[in-house]
Order: structure tokens, then sequence, then C-alpha cells
């Protein structure tokens, strides 16, 4: 599919944005989603590294909870995904209900730290290199904190942190709380504080009204499809879905706890099964008018993932969302987010 009706519509509406962006003095985040994600397996301290050496302006810790309550970075707290876990401790398998969903496998609740050390990380997209499959351990969300802070001091300008509770009701239900234990590892950090580089996300809404009144450090509701709910409102027979918050209603209500929103992609440009780009919507617009700012998820180069709209061209997707006005976004592809905005889009200098 030709991309040039796209890179047009950049270039028509780019002179308007480009002139805010000056006003404000801040080009948009690029956010390192699990790290280098794109290059090595994902949330381990070598693919945080690789994407602050790249250029990240934040890297992403998705965080999970040990049997002894240690936060570690993992996306899911089922480990088989993303780790040797099956063959080293195959008579740990068990089934568990998490948000609602029968799920099969080996969940780091049931691991004590010195175990999950243990562990090695493996790719988990199947499409992308193994090659590092089984070399790298898995971190402690402490150590990704040691790690972004030698990595500041030594580039000269601070890494931030974006880190996203996951699963926070399910946790909380087995008194393993995620906030409490957040918090205070980013107070020890000296990060627990309103200018810090930190933003704190959750697809979940009653954890962030509950930080709200515990830290200044700024919110981000993360959106799911429109039709699903946050699994808080399930859980409490509320009948709220991710599709109520993006009306402006919502986006109001959401502005009382957050200071930014992150949906992913098709709330700000859908795609047709046929992976046609639609009209922009004016969800960015409605955001920015309740006061909150936007950082769209997940930006990728893979093929299997790029919409056939953007012509196999990954720069050409994100000339359109730095066009239509993003504050930030999360990518896998730091090295290509960073050419983008700083090179390659109708908007760089």
């Amino acid at each position: 599919m030709d991309s040039r009706p796209l890179i047009g519509f950049c270039a028509a509406i780019s002179a308007s944005l480009l002139s805010g962006l000056a006003a404000a003095g801040e080009p948009p985040l690029i956010i390192a989603h699990r790290g280098a994600s794109g290059y090595l397996p994902e949330h381990t301290l070598e693919a945080y590294a690789r994407a602050i050496e790249l250029g990240a302006d934040y890297i992403e810790p998705d965080l999970v909870i040990t049997k002894d309550g240690i936060l570690i970075a993992r996306h899911e707290n089922e480990l088989s995904d993303t780790t040797d876990v099956a063959n080293k401790f195959p008579e740990r398998k068990t089934s568990k209900v998490i948000d609602g969903r029968k799920t099969e496998g080996w969940f780091s609740e049931d691991f004590t730290l010195a175990e999950i050390k243990t562990l090695r990380a493996n790719e988990r997209i199947p499409s992308r290199s193994h090659a590092n499959d089984g070399k790298f351990e898995i971190p402690t969300f402490q150590e990704v904190l040691a790690l972004a802070a030698q990595a500041g001091a030594k580039r000269g300008r601070p890494v931030g942190i974006y880190p996203e509770t996951k699963h926070p009701s399910y946790f909380d239900q087995r008194g393993l709380p995620l906030e409490p234990r957040l918090l205070l590892a980013l107070a020890e950090a000296g990060l627990n504080r309103a200018d810090a580089p930190v933003f704190i996300q959750s697809f979940e809404t009653a954890n962030l009204k509950a930080l709200k009144e515990l830290t200044d450090i700024p919110l981000v509701q993360l959106f799911g499809a429109p039709g699903e709910q946050p699994y808080d409102e399930v859980r409490s027979g509320g009948h709220l879905t991710y599709g109520d918050l993006a009306t402006d209603q919502g986006l109001a209500s959401v502005a009382g706890y957050a200071a930014a929103v992150g949906p992913f992609k098709g709330y700000i440009v859908p795609i047709s099964r046929d992976g046609a780009a639609r009209p922009p919507t004016d969800f960015i617009a409605r955001a920015h008018a309740a006061g909150l700012k936007v950082h769209p998820y997940t930006f990728r180069s893979d093929p299997g993932f790029l919409a056939a709209a953007y012509g196999g061209d990954p720069v050409s997707e994100y000339c359109l969302f730095f066009a239509l006005g993003v504050d930030g976004l999360f990518t896998d592809y730091t090295d290509t987010a960073l050419k983008a905005r700083d090179e390659s889009c109708p908007m760089a200098p």
C-alpha cells in the first residue's frame, strides 16, 4: 500500500505542530518499551542498557512480585513465555485465575527471588532473534533503578523510569500489593517526587486513584480496547469500559488523578482489517483539552506488527503520530523512533 498520502498528511500539519513544540520546548518522549526489546530479550538489564545507549528518554519496566515480596521486571507474572522456568522447575506448573481468566503456567508469586535468579530470559516473540535466549538474568526493580542512575550519570542526562503495575488487584488480593513496594523503591532512589523523571502507569483505575493520595509522581491511565473494562471495575461489579474513559467526560475524570493517558494506537489512527489507515481521530485534541498528555503504545518495526498502510516503512508511522501531536510513545526500537523524531519527520529541525 502506498504510504505517500500519510507522509503528505504529516507535512501538511507539521508546521503548526512544530511551532507548538518549539513553544513548549519539549519534543515527544521516546519510551523504550520493555527496553530495546526489538533487539534483546525484554525486561533484562541488557535490554534496558541497550535502549539507554541508543538514546531512550525513558525505559519501561513492567512490575510483578515474588513470593518473598520483591518487585521484578516481567511483562506477566506467568513466566514460561519469557524464561526457562519450565525446564528448571517442571514440577511447579499450576493453574490460576488472573483477572478473571484461567491461566496455566509458572507464576512469579510462587517463587522466591533466589529461585527467580536461577532463571534466564528468553525472547517472547517467535519471529525475533533467539540468539540471546538463556543468557540474561531476571532483574529486580532496584537493579533497574540502579542501572538507570548509573547510565544517566554517565551520559549526562537522566534516564527516566516508566514502571507499570501489572495485575494490581490480583496481587493485592494475595497480600502482595505492588504499590507500597514501588513507592519505597522510588523513595530510596530519590525519585518519589513530582519533578523526578518518573511516570507510573496502570490499566486499572483504583490503584492509580489510591496512588494519587500517596505520591506526587505523575500517573498514567492506560487504555485497553474500547469494549474492555479495567479489571478493578469488573471486580467491583461496575460497567465502566475503556471506551467510556475515552469520552470527553471520561477523560475529564481521568484528569482528576492522572497526568497522561496511554492508549493503544487505534484510538488515534484506526487501522482496518486489511491494514489500511482510516482518518485520524480527535482523541489527542480531546485529551489535551482535558489537560492530559498522550503516550500511545506500541510502535514496532517488525513486518508482522507494522500496518500495511505504512508501506513497510516504520518511520512513516512515527511521522504520522508525531505530526498528530503525541507527547511521547512506547517503542521496541528506540533508534528508529529517535531517527524519525530528530531527523526524518517533517517537524525535525
